[in-house]
């Protein structure tokens, strides 16, 4: 597989993932809608990447790395037809390093129905650090999940 992450080419690409977004699942059960998730692909304090193979939109992630909760997964997504095939895990790569250049902790939201992705980033090295009950909707939580590189007083960016 010649999987290439870059940044988006075109406002179009930004739109085709926020059709993706709002119409896959975690988001659906959540409620975000293509223009919520346009908006939260848009915003200038996040980074987006997307995942390329051959040319083709196969997923893709974004991270924020200023404001008030810096080095946060805003959000990851692989096209279902690519999911266990090393998509996820490379993206994941490339926001860690990203992340960890300039920050000692990644943080990341995992919805509380999400048992699929809670073991991936799990797998990953990641640990349930709090929950947030009924942020996004009644009767699911968001569990926040941290990695971790030093504490913060003891950290020198990269």
């Amino acid at each position: 597989m010649n999987l290439v992450i870059e940044s988006p080419r075109s406002p179009e690409e930004l739109s085709t993932c926020a059709g993706l977004m709002s119409s896959m699942e975690p988001w659906v059960t959540l409620g975000r809608s293509y223009e919520e998730s346009l908006g939260i692909l848009t915003d200038p304090l996040s980074e987006v990447y997307i995942a390329r193979v051959g040319g083709e939109l196969v997923g893709f992630a974004m991270i924020q790395l200023r404001g008030p909760f810096a080095g946060y997964v805003k959000s990851i997504l692989v096209r279902p037809a690519w999911e266990g095939k090393g998509v996820g895990k490379a993206l994941m790569g490339l926001l860690e390093r990203r992340i960890f250049s300039e920050h000692p902790n990644v943080f990341l939201c995992v919805s509380s129905f999400n048992n699929r992705a809670q073991r991936f980033y799990e797998g990953l090295g990641y640990e349930a650090v709090g929950e947030l009950r009924d942020y996004i909707v009644r009767g699911y939580s968001e569990i926040i999940m941290r990695k971790s590189i030093s504490p913060i007083a003891e950290f020198t960016p990269r």
